[in-house]
């Protein structure tokens, strides 16, 4: 059973990839579509942390992480070069894990 959901989504996969490359270049020159493809990943990856940070199951919890997700989120608006920020972040979580 794992073996077909694997070859399935790896021929999906496969499929939009090569839509993606046949889209025309017009497509691709649209400001808003420019605008959409930059915002996109930051998007994405807010959601991601969201996600990983706050949900266990279906719920909604706020533990150290979360702690920690704002501790980074603060030394980013400081403009705190990235391995401070993770280090902020994953000391800040542990500290208050131990508590």
């Amino acid at each position: 059973m794992i073996w077909t959901a694997i070859i399935a989504t790896s021929v999906i996969v496969f499929a939009l990839k090569y839509l993606g490359q046949a889209v025309p270049a017009t497509w691709l020159a649209n400001a808003r579509i420019q605008k959409f493809a930059l915002h996109l990943p930051t998007a994405l990856l807010a959601a991601l942390v969201a996600v990983q940070t706050l949900g266990i199951e279906k719920n909604i919890v706020f533990d150290a992480r979360s702690i920690g997700v704002l501790v980074a989120g603060v030394a980013l608006f400081f403009k705190a070069p990235f391995p401070v920020v993770v280090l902020l972040a994953a000391l800040t979580s542990a500290g208050i894990h131990q508590l």
